[in-house]
């Protein structure tokens, strides 16, 4: 909200030499955020001053068009010139040339003299053009940047004022003001306004405010006015869509009028452009009060208003000329014709004031905030009317915004108004809410006393009645943010003085630290981390043939989340894979010349299930119940976490007397262990098959009981080489969540025994089809419990082997906890062992 101090000075004490920032150290003090500060007189400035047109002589043109050879006046007549700017002429009487034709001898308007510059840099000098020297610039609206050019020049005796000639322009068109910008937060709906930040400036410095609503004089009815109908009395979020709704007429108004450049210096300075004076009017008053406005040309509105919601296929076409499907919660102004206006958001094209309006209907309504904000994100149509309604307006300043803008419109656009008043609605009732005395005090640390939190609750326009135990305390209307007693002992805390409150730390409550599966998750991050791979973050986005290729072992269509409103439609779906984001980063990276990488991410994969999403979503402020919590629940995708790594290149750098080793599938299926490992949990690997990965080195990765957790390996040829990876390039991706649930909730380490080892090897020829990791299982099976731990040290085919055969050697270590074991018990071990092999896989020992 930008805030023009000579608008705020109208109703709050603001001395005349502050500056914008002065006013926004006030403001901070009762919680309003500094943004920025505006100043026109930045871009713009002079000499800029009122001048006379003595002379005016139309010149036809060569290309056709008809040009002003005009002597102006700039000083007054007979006063001296001071001669130190040389692009005056000592008379005080400039020849300029101007193009535009809506003035006459004998006007008055803006002169910018040699020197002046103007907003962009435009710089006033004099030059010989349409063969004259034209020393400086009649100025228009648009080039004032005061707003849009609407007829050409300004031409003050149009705007009913008299100025003398040489008179500063810029400070009679008010841009010597200065704005101060102020965030606003969504509880404060009533600091959009110069109200309500009048009021808070007021608190801020202690001194009286004056509110603008109390200066107008609302009109007494002598008739009903337009016909209007509420039909949305029970409404859909709990409250009635409109419970008040004021109409107002004005009639015989000139609309082709200028703004006067009060008004229009005001408006831009608030950062609004100006338009034209029916519709400035309308955006002065939502500025000034914080009530939007909305005008109709009355002569085009098709007998009564009625305000109900839209029906199914109902269509409208908006003042931005689009035809909108309205959806059936949309709030409408409607008439006979069908809808005029979403309500409280836009209004429609058939009823718009124009140049050509004479008749104008004025409407000022309350609208249930939840609806229009809703309405405002589905047609994604912000504007400052739905910026106001759906934080909260003032219920009490309806009748008083309408009244004002009945006011201006006689005053500035000759109107004439009609005592015809329509109020329709009914008062909301005030919302009361009981302080205990101490409650203030208790909850944020300061002994406040009854006299300043009296003060402080009378000062926000609250009225306090005392009752047994503390305060009954009846919010003022436009505070709708007010609604429990920790609000009102925000407002003690904030207007009492945020700086009494003393600065002490909280004392940490006991609790149980990390959860249960927060531990698990930070010791695997933590160990991959220790092991040298690098933690990065990607987007969960992908695209459908990425999710397609990473998400299942074999190809086909993988079912996934796809997003209404995604950040780019080539990335439109959740993943369901690690892996993309994860290589996506490696080629970046690649391509920058970064040839060695080991990353790694924990992140959710969204898998949906049978239903995804619920048919209608319930609305916002009204606590869903226990069956449509459930439903909710149940539409949303499994999100189980997974850690994936992707390493690629040499596994260490260069250097003198050592040469790095490349990284193969064994790293990657190593570093899927290794998570396994941290957690305790035993993982069975396989020979696995993947799209994405190749088909002769890819692991399998499953708990003891056959739960599937992943995959490990190399990525396919092709893969990589269509994105630009280099060869052989490795990755691992496991879901940790099953992991996180088989570990136990306490890793106990194996007792260490202190008898010796016995190791033995054993080499087995089977057929080529068979898996090393089911010999190897079967072997630790048959060997049974003295086998402390076994592994595959080769696998061997040529000479001595049979064709479509292979030679397996494993090494065994046994050892007993309680004695030294004999070579015959471990030798009969070894044999239990290898006939289970030779059982189930015809194994033969070498």
């Amino acid at each position: 909200m930008r805030i023009p101090l000579s608008w705020l000075r109208e109703y709050a004490q603001v001395p005349a030499e502050a500056s914008a920032e002065d006013v926004m150290a006030e403001l901070v003090k009762v919680g309003l955020e500094e943004e920025d500060v505006h100043r026109p007189s930045d871009s713009i400035s002079g000499p800029i001053v009122v001048g006379q047109v003595l002379s005016l002589v139309k010149e036809e043109q060569t290309n056709g068009k008809t040009i002003n050879w005009c002597q102006v006046r700039v000083v007054p007549e007979g006063a001296t010139q001071n001669l130190t700017n040389e692009g005056i002429d000592p008379s005080g009487v400039q020849g300029i040339i101007c193009g535009a034709h809506n003035f006459v001898e004998g006007d008055k308007v803006v002169v910018t003299l040699p020197g002046a510059v103007l907003p962009g840099d435009f710089r006033i000098t004099p030059r010989k053009t349409y063969g004259h020297i034209s020393a400086g610039m009649i100025a228009s609206a648009r080039e004032l940047g005061l707003g849009e050019d609407h007829d050409g020049i300004i031409v003050l005796s149009n705007l009913g004022l008299d100025p003398e000639v040489g008179t500063d322009a810029m400070e009679l068109l008010g841009l010597y003001d200065q704005a101060a910008e102020i965030n606003v937060t969504p509880d404060r709906s009533y600091a959009f306004s110069i109200r309500g930040v009048a009021r808070e400036y007021a608190h801020a410095t202690n001194t009286p405010f004056t509110d603008p609503a109390s200066l107008v004089t609302v009109d007494t009815a002598t008739a009903p006015g337009h016909q209007v109908t509420l039909a949305d009395a029970a409404g859909i979020y709990g409250k009635a869509g409109c419970d008040r709704f004021i109409t107002r007429k004005v009639t015989n108004v000139n609309a082709a009028l200028p703004t006067p450049p009060w008004m229009a210096s005001r408006l831009n300075l608030a950062g609004m452009r100006s338009i034209s004076l029916i519709v400035d009017i309308s955006n002065y008053v939502m500025l000034e009060l914080g009530q939007p406005l909305h005008f109709y040309d009355a002569d085009q509105l098709t007998g009564g208003i009625t305000v109900r919601r839209a029906t199914e296929g109902e269509t409208l076409t908006t003042l931005d000329a689009k035809v909108r499907k309205l959806h059936v919660e949309d709030l409408l102004i409607t008439d006979e014709s069908g809808a005029i206006g979403i309500a409280g958001v836009m209004g429609g094209s058939a009823t718009e004031v124009s140049g050509t309006t004479t008749n104008v209907l004025i409407e000022a309504a309350h609208f249930e905030a939840i609806s229009i904000a809703r309405s405002r994100r589905r047609h994604k149509l912000p504007s400052e009317a739905s910026k106001r309604y759906e934080r909260g307006v003032d219920w009490q300043v309806a009748d008083k915004a309408a009244q004002r803008a009945v006011d201006l419109l006689v005053q500035l656009a000759g109107g004439t108004a009609t005592t015809e008043i329509t109020d329709a609605g009914t008062a909301p009732e005030p919302t009361v809410i009981n302080l205990p005395a101490d409650f203030a005090s208790a909850l944020i640390g300061i002994d406040y006393t009854a006299e300043q939190v009296t003060w402080a609750l009378t000062e926000i326009g609250a009225e306090l009645e005392a009752i047994a135990d503390g305060y009954s305390v009846t919010a003022p209307s436009w505070r709708p943010d007010l609604t429990t007693k920790q609000d009102l002992v925000e407002e003690i805390a904030r207007l009492v003085g945020y700086h009494l409150i003393p600065s002490t730390l909280p004392t940490a409550p006991p609790g149980r630290g990390f959860s249960r599966v927060q531990g698990q998750r930070r010791r695997v991050v933590a160990a991959l981390a220790d092991s040298g791979l690098t933690e990065v973050l990607s987007y969960p986005f992908v695209t459908a043939v990425q999710n397609n290729t990473f998400g299942a072992p074999v190809a086909g269509e993988v079912k996934a989340v796809k997003l209404n409103n995604p950040m780019s439609s080539e990335f439109g779906f959740m993943r369901t894979s690690m892996l993309p984001g994860l290589l996506g980063i490696a080629r970046r990276n690649h391509g920058r010349g970064f040839r060695d990488l080991a990353l790694y991410e924990a992140g959710l994969v969204f898998l949906p299930g049978d239903t995804l999403g619920t048919a209608t979503i319930p609305p916002v402020g009204i606590k869903p119940s226990e069956a449509e919590l459930e439903a909710l629940y149940g539409g949303l995708p499994h999100q189980p976490m997974h850690i994936a790594a992707v390493l690629s290149g040499n596994d260490s750098p260069v250097a003198a007397a050592h040469t790095p080793r490349v990284y193969d599938w064994a790293d990657a299926l190593d570093t899927a262990l290794l998570v396994a490992d941290v957690l305790g949990v035993e993982v069975v690997t396989s020979q696995g098959a993947h799209q994405a990965f190749h088909p002769g080195r890819t692991a399998a990765l499953a708990l003891r009981d056959g739960t599937h957790l992943g995959y490990a390996g190399e990525l396919h040829p092709k893969l990589l080489a269509e994105l630009d990876l280099p060869a052989r390039t490795v990755a691992m991706e496991i879901n940790v969540d099953e992991l996180f649930e088989a570990a136990a909730d306490v890793i106990v380490a194996k007792e260490i025994s202190t008898f010796p080892i016995s190791t033995q090897d054993v080499a087995l020829v089977v057929d080529q089809s068979v898996v090393a990791s089911d010999v190897l299982e079967t072997l630790r099976e048959g060997a049974g419990e003295l086998l402390e731990d076994i592994a595959l040290f080769d696998v061997y085919t040529g000479t001595g082997i049979e064709d479509g055969k292979k030679s397996l050697a494993f090494g065994l270590r046994f050892r007993a906890t309680d004695r030294t074991l004999t070579a015959d018990e471990a030798s009969e071990a070894r044999a239990a062992a290898v006939a289970l092999a030779a059982e189930r896989f015809a194994a033969v020992q070498r």
